[in-house]
């Protein structure tokens, strides 16, 4: 409990240096929302008018102090090029990118542990250099291209994944709303024909997300698992005869189980803010999309909330890490 309370004391300060950093940066990008909002030939009375009704008039620490206090009421403020609250937007949308990130951190952590180790137990060999080539490309791969590749190659020409549209394929209906996450939904509703529409919409965008978080695991994997194999304990357990198998599994792979735990978490809050590349080249209905639109709109409160969100995320994520490794390590909490 004492752990849980410090990193939530010490993320308080990071959360409002975020929002008022965010603030005073979308107050100074070029354009002007009120203008973007009422039209090019619209009457300067009426771009007032709407500059007014955005509060844009006011001096921008009165804005900002609105904007805290609107943020303790639960208040993310409001849309003007959708007509919504930001809430609403976002309660509509966060489950679609949740649920993208949550998918292609599990194709990281199957593909990235199992490479980092082999290449760690194979130090030197082929399939090593194999796997360090492939965390190289990995991790510099821009996400734009691959994703397009992907819709060429495999759309396009092979005709093996579905248009990218949408979650589910055009004529099928979604999944009861329970999560939000449609493969999950459709698993507690039994709607399969649901479930594996929604498992091939998913799958093409999460493995070109998962690209780079997979090269990041397994170069972390490797590396702690090298450090931990040239530990005295661990050759003490060679020495005693015990199993390849066993002593990379239960002594250093457990050992090195800290590091995977934590580039892991650290993966999942770049997953959820990295997903703005892949939605907008694949359409996916999440809050990715609908940054990018707001920023087209010059809409600030969108892009204020989802900076906010993926801060709150990342430190979620760092404040789950800590708890996981505390129990695998008892001394990290106490330090």
């Amino acid at each position: 409990m004492n752990l849980v309370l410090r990193r939530v004391a010490a993320m308080l300060p990071a959360l409002i240096g975020v929002v008022v950093c965010i603030f005073v940066l979308t107050r100074v990008l070029p354009g002007d929302p009120a203008r973007t909002l009422a039209g090019d030939q619209a009457d300067p009375s009426v771009v007032a008018k709407i500059r007014t009704d955005m509060g844009l008039d006011q001096p921008l620490h009165l804005q900002l102090v609105r904007y805290f206090a609107d943020l303790l009421h639960g208040n993310l403020g409001f849309a003007w090029h959708t007509g919504h609250s930001v809430a609403s937007d976002f309660a509509s949308r966060l489950p679609a990118t949740v649920e993208l990130a949550l998918v292609a951190l599990l194709i990281a952590l199957v593909a990235g542990v199992p490479l980092g180790v082999i290449s760690a137990t194979r130090r030197d060999r082929p399939v090593d250099h194999a796997g360090r080539v492939f965390s190289l490309l990995g991790a510099s791969m821009p996400l734009f291209w691959l994703g397009l590749m992907v819709i060429v190659v495999f759309y396009n020409k092979l005709g093996w994944a579905p248009a990218p549209l949408g979650r589910v394929a055009e004529g099928i209906n979604p999944p009861t709303g329970i999560t939000g996450l449609y493969l999950v939904d459709s698993l507690l509703t039994g709607d399969f024909v649901a479930f594996r529409s929604a498992l091939s919409h998913i799958i093409w965008p999460a493995l070109c997300l998962a690209t780079g978080s997979t090269a990041i695991i397994a170069r972390m994997t490797r590396s702690a698992m090298l450090e931990v194999i040239g530990q005295d304990y661990v050759r003490t357990a060679v020495s005693k005869g015990l199993k390849p198998s066993v002593v990379t599994l239960k002594h250093a792979l457990w050992n090195a189980a800290p590091v995977i735990v934590t580039i892991s978490g650290l993966q999942f809050g770049q997953l959820m803010g990295g997903a703005v590349i892949t939605e907008t080249v694949f359409t996916w209905p999440g809050i990715g999309s609908y940054v990018v639109q707001s920023v087209l709109a010059t809409d600030y409160a969108p892009v204020q909330a989802f900076t906010l969100v993926a801060a709150v995320v990342y430190l979620a994520a760092n404040l789950v890490v800590d708890l996981v490794n505390a129990r695998l390590d008892p001394r990290i909490a106490d330090a």
